[in-house]
């Protein structure tokens, strides 16, 4: 009886579509936009404020050096990716999807009002707010898609496709309008902009309640067994491979050190606490050996040990694809690593090294590009706005309003930052606004791979890694072309900047969102969490190298020069892109034909 009325309420929530999908998708859509404002509006001011100097500017920060900011920045992008596994877990249980994302989103939004106060204390607060409220927003607001489509899987790459369509839509104007505010305004402004349209997209998504019924409700057990007796009648077996003793053991520890070398990084620099032991108490050729590196490489090898014991227990083909997606994984680390430097270094480099003063025609002309590309996006999802209203204004009339007090603020102060520029007699670009570079070449080039990869052309997953690699390396190449022999102070043009986050998207669109398709082909469902927990922990690594590394730009700098730096991100990840095409006929073999 339970399964005929689920059944029934997809049924009845697919009767209110919109572009051919459930009115409630797009109540989604604008849920993430909003999240995904706020998070990279406040993402792309933290290393800029943090670094900007205490006097002497206009709007001065804090004064902190390129290492204390990447440092504090790695940990927390680091912790971004490893909380929402938890917060998976605690939903599956206990709270259901729906109740976690608003969870998640009134934490975030408690996270973004601290950071609006500028002292150091709601700095930290804030940050670990933000971490928490995405540990129980970012798998859960995708897992109400999954159950949305239950029974429906023909559907739901375009649904996915949709909502990644909102995720960069959000980021674009997060980045622009926070940023312009940030850098014009105040800082308190920026952040403080990010918390509000936080706090009116946890709202409407409450208020649109009456549109889900029980999709992303309480957990069912009764139903889940169902579920489960019906999969194994169909020869899909869930038998588990139990954690041991020992498993638990290495999990906790290898679990405590990871975490603590991520608090104990920008704590024993900032702060000078140290977590760890100074020098470990053995040497390395006669030379005291790091602690907290020691540490670091002790906690990696007992997971190490813990995932080789684990995949050891499985039949021959399970092992082999577990072991592909481990090599994936470790290609993973090196991309991230570069990847988001556009959070760090670059942020740094667009600030200091690069050209953004216009004036007369050259101004002209980038303010006339500018108002298109913030116009024609923001008119064509106002315009999908007008149809979910249309769907659903008499059902949930509420979250319609707000949303429609969200665009009407959008839109003022997309025609207050027009008008400013245009009036203004030089432009001169803000820091944030190459960040939305990467949203913008998203959208218009993702159905272009998307057809790509549906067609006879389509290259195998270490191919595909390797373009992405590769196209990564390229585009810091040009940055270490454009910026070689300038002189100390001086700045390079705007183009190179712009070229190289075009290259950075195209190897993004070539390797980032098959990480997760893959590791769902490639892994049994009985283990499916455990090992989308590793890839996640592959991003946080990458996350956290990016910004240890991305904080040595001045020191780099300094000792050699700038062209040095961004060689060092040419060379590991077109190197990497190499092996991994080496490597191809191994991975076929572990994959046993998964394509």
């Amino acid at each position: 009886m339970e399964m005929t009325n689920t059944v029934n309420a997809n049924e009845d929530f697919f009767k209110s579509k919109v572009l051919g999908h459930p009115a409630g998708l797009f109540v989604l859509f604008f849920t993430e936009m909003w999240e995904r404002f706020s998070f990279y509006g406040m993402r792309v001011l933290l290393v800029n404020f943090l670094t900007m100097a205490i006097v002497g500017v206009d709007n001065p920060g804090w004064g902190w050096s390129a290492e204390n900011a990447g440092a504090l920045f790695g940990t927390y992008a680091g912790l971004l990716y490893l909380t929402p596994i938890l917060g998976g877990l605690i939903a599956d249980k206990f709270t259901g999807y729906r109740r976690a994302v608003i969870i998640g989103a009134g934490v975030m939004t408690l996270g973004h009002a601290f950071m609006a106060v500028e002292t150091e204390f709601s700095l930290y607060f804030g940050l670990a707010l933000l971490v928490i409220g995405t540990g129980f927003f970012k798998p859960n607001i995708t897992s109400i898609i999954s159950e949305m489509y239950e029974g429906k899987p023909d559907k739901k790459d375009g649904a996915y496709t949709i909502f990644y369509m909102g995720v960069n839509a959000g980021a674009f104007f997060g980045m622009m309008l926070c940023g312009y505010l940030a850098e014009k305004i105040g800082w308190s402004w920026g952040f403080g902009l990010a918390g509000i349209f936080m706090l009116l997209g946890t709202l409407q998504f409450w208020l649109a309640k009456p549109l889900f019924g029980k999709v992303g409700g309480v957990p069912d057990k009764e139903l889940e067994e169902k579920h489960k007796q019906e999969e194994e009648s169909k020869g899909v077996s869930h038998k588990t491979n139990p954690f041991t003793l020992f498993d638990k053991i290495l999990v906790v520890a290898s679990a405590a050190i990871g975490f603590i070398y991520l608090i104990n990084d920008p704590l024993s620099r900032i702060a000078d606490i140290n977590l760890f032991p100074v020098v470990m108490p053995f040497d390395f050729r006669g030379e005291p050996f790091s602690g907290p590196i020691g540490m670091a490489l002790i906690g990696l090898a007992l997971f190490l040990v813990l995932v080789i014991s684990r995949i050891s227990r499985y039949t021959k083909i399970v092992r082999d694809r577990l072991i592909a997606v481990i090599i994936f994984a470790f290609f993973t680390v090196f991309f991230f690593m570069a990847f988001e430097q556009g959070a760090s270094s670059l942020i740094i480099f667009a600030r200091d090294n690069v050209d953004r003063v216009l004036e007369g025609s050259a101004a002209s002309i980038f303010n006339v590009v500018n108002a298109i590309l913030t116009v024609v996006p923001l008119a064509i999802i106002t315009w999908v706005l007008s149809l979910l209203w249309k769907q659903t204004f008499g059902r949930i009339p509420g979250s319609n309003l707000v949303l429609g007090l969200c665009f009407a603020g959008i839109w003022g102060l997309v025609i207050w930052m027009l008008v400013r520029e245009f009036t203004a007699e030089t432009t001169e670009i803000t820091v944030s606004w190459f960040s939305i570079l990467n949203s913008f070449f998203i959208i218009v080039f993702a159905s272009f791979f998307s057809k790509w990869w549906e067609s006879k052309y389509n290259p195998s997953a270490a191919f595909k890694y390797c373009f992405g690699l590769v196209l990564l390396g390229l585009g810091f190449g040009l940055l270490a072309w454009g910026s070689s022999g300038i002189a100390e102070g001086a700045k390079v043009s705007m183009i190179w900047l712009i070229l190289a986050y075009l290259l950075h998207t195209l190897g993004e669109l070539c390797l980032s969102p098959l990480g997760l398709s893959y590791v769902s082909k490639l892994v049994p469902a009985r283990m499916i969490a455990f090992m989308f927990g590793m890839w996640y922990l592959a991003i946080a690594i990458g996350n956290k190298l990016a910004g240890s590394l991305g904080g040595m730009i001045e020191e780099v700098t300094q000792e050699y020069d700038l062209s040095t730096f961004f060689l060092i991100f040419t060379i590991v990840p077109v190197a990497g892109g190499i092996l991994v095409a080496v490597l191809n006929p191994v991975l076929k073999r572990l994959m046993h034909g998964i394509k």
